[in-house]
């Protein structure tokens, strides 16, 4: 590639060159040009480039490229040794007036001595003689793009006789240097513009997918749910889903498994997100406050109704709207509420306008609506209209190994709001996870609550709670329920001591296992005839089918009656 050097021979030998070699170097020119302008650089940078090899074929002294926006507003001015810190200093050297006619005209421009043109100012021909005495020449070419000018190449350098006998020869020669430079222009524009398009269909499409693609939740994070269990997990992907669309979820589960905090879930990751949670609870309040809770009333309709009031559908309109225990609704009201969920309107109590609504309805019962249904007890006009998209929730002994992250969740929340430094020890948790918990995560709260407040420590051992110390309530509770099935495992209860032939004294007991505390075992579950099963099960009877306890009863460690229970196949209660 040819560059500009001042070792070169002067610019009046190419000046005499013969018009066959000039056309030779013109050739050359073009070629050498034409390279720069495929190279892989910013369009600045070769431009600049361009302006610079100018002068290894031209008597020039200075060059610039200038390009016009799309709004044919000046973009860029470019010439050798161009930098962005520089980039004014070339748009400052432009005589305005002259390169004005040439992008008007479309035509080139010859002044052989600027200081007599009227297309320059005094300002631009000092800048343009740079302090010299020089008769300064000028010729500006149009930069096309099809038939339309998107800028102008300029050059300008000292008169002379020599420079005159080859001005034709030069303007043909930069009027193919800008037909280059037009063509790498709009090659480049068209490059920028599907860049930029081909990435607004990129946003867009991420957009599209980021709204279908299940979103995996952080379990911690959303509306305080807390676990990381299989069966928690598995639920937290089914309610990303379902929040993207505004059907009617049914949440179904036991009593005291979160069904407000995965109602809260919901609502939080769908669209209604930015609208207002309304929850009201359908088994707290008589049909006639009910009624009027979720539909508000006028001025006047009953006694005490001094003013009027929005109901809660009013109050979501634009959010969601959790209707809890509706399995407890009457019949009457059933029908009230169906218009509601079917036409999206009602009238308040005592009013004759019709309201409408936008509401995303989340439900949530712990009946049969089934057996409800086929009873009689709930219309089943009803019970499709809200049973669109069921979520079951787990209740808490399908989810276990979460029971020691929310035994802890539940603690810190106890020590922030009580201002102590409570910790779970190894044997607490061991306690907790062997427990049943017919009442789920809300019983599971007051153990370690109640627990916490009694603890004399600053660690909750295992003696702590209240079924190590037959305090239990939820055996009390529960007691007499039917059991549930778990797997069997081999592991052998104490056999009862026989009594000694003779009437002698009975035999002393083993030792309880290494590790492990002795247990007094309950004298009435000793003696008589009952095989090894009718001794567990009495045991799990009296002590309300708390392991612990039973175990104790029993003199054995929470561990060996979890495996007793499985090895004689010994059902416990499912609540």
């Amino acid at each position: 590639m040819l560059h500009a050097d001042p070792e070169r021979p002067a610019r009046a030998a190419i000046a005499a060159t013969p018009s066959a070699a000039r056309s030779e170097i013109a050739l050359t020119g073009v070629y050498e040009i034409s390279k720069i302008l495929t190279s892989a650089s910013r369009l600045e940078t070769m431009l600049a480039n361009v302006v610079n090899l100018l002068a290894s074929f031209m008597q020039m002294r200075h060059g610039v490229i200038a390009l016009l926006n799309d709004d044919g507003i000046p973009d860029i001015a470019v010439g050798a040794g161009w930098t962005e810190e520089a980039d004014d200093r070339f748009h400052a050297s432009l005589p305005q007036k002259a390169v004005g006619q040439v992008i008007v005209t479309g035509m080139p421009l010859v002044v052989p001595n600027i200081a007599t043109h009227p297309l320059f100012e005094p300002g631009d021909v000092a800048k343009l003689s740079a302090g010299t005495t020089d008769v300064v020449s000028f010729i500006g070419v149009p930069i096309r793009i099809g038939q339309k000018v998107v800028g102008t190449l300029t050059i300008d350098r000292a008169h002379d006789a020599q420079s005159a006998q080859r001005l034709d020869f030069d303007v043909r020669f930069l009027v193919m240097v800008a037909n280059l430079i037009g063509q790498t222009v709009q090659l480049h524009r068209v490059l920028l513009r599907d860049r930029e398009r081909l990435m607004t269909e990129s946003h867009r499409l991420q957009k599209e997918l980021d709204e279908y693609k299940p979103r995996v939740p952080n379990t911690a994070a959303i509306a305080g749910i807390v676990g990381d269990s299989p069966a928690i997990r598995s639920l937290l992907d089914k309610v990303a889903v379902v929040a993207r669309s505004r059907s009617p979820v049914l949440l179904r589960g036991e009593s005291g498994t979160g069904k407000e905090l995965f109602a809260r879930a919901i609502h939080d990751l769908s669209a209604c997100a930015g609208g207002p949670f309304i929850k009201v609870n359908c088994a707290a309040l008589p049909e006639s406050v009910l009624e009027s809770e979720l539909f508000g009333h006028e001025k006047g309709a009953f006694t005490g109704a001094i003013q009027a009031r929005k109901g809660r559908f009013e109050l979501a309109h634009g959010g969601t709207l959790f209707l809890d225990e509706i399995g407890e609704m009457s019949l009457v009201f059933q029908a009230k509420l169906l218009r509601v969920l079917q036409e999206g309107e009602f009238e308040r109590v005592g009013g004759t306008k019709t309201i409408k609504v936008a509401v995303r309805l989340v439900t949530a019962t712990n009946r049969n609506l089934e057996d409800a249904v086929s009873k009689g007890e709930f219309r089943a006009d009803l019970y499709y209209r809200i049973n669109v998209v069921p979520v079951i929730l787990p209740p808490l002994r399908d989810r276990k190994s979460d029971i020691p992250l929310l035994s802890r969740e539940f603690l810190a929340r106890f020590n922030t709001e009580n201002g102590r430094e409570l910790e779970l020890g190894p044997g607490a948790v061991e306690v907790l996870t062997g427990c049943c918990f017919p009442g789920n995560v809300r019983e599971l709260e007051n153990c370690v609550r109640r627990a916490a407040t009694l603890a004399p420590g600053p660690t909750l051992a295992a003696d702590d709670f209240a079924c190590r110390n037959d305090q239990c309530v939820s055996a009390i509770l529960w007691k007499g329920r039917n059991p549930q099935a778990l797997a069997n495992t081999a592991v052998s209860l104490p056999a009862p001591p026989a009594p000694p032939a003779g009437g002698g004294p009975r035999p002393v007991e083993a030792a309880p296992p290494e590790g492990h505390a002795a247990h007094e075992v309950d004298p009435g579950l000793r003696g008589g005839r009952m095989s090894e099963r009718e001794r567990l099960v009495e045991a799990m009877e009296r002590a309300g089918w708390v392991q612990a306890k039973a175990a104790r009863l029993l003199g054995l460690t929470p561990r060996q009656i979890g495996y007793a229970l499985k090895k004689h196949g010994v059902e416990l209660k499912r609540f």
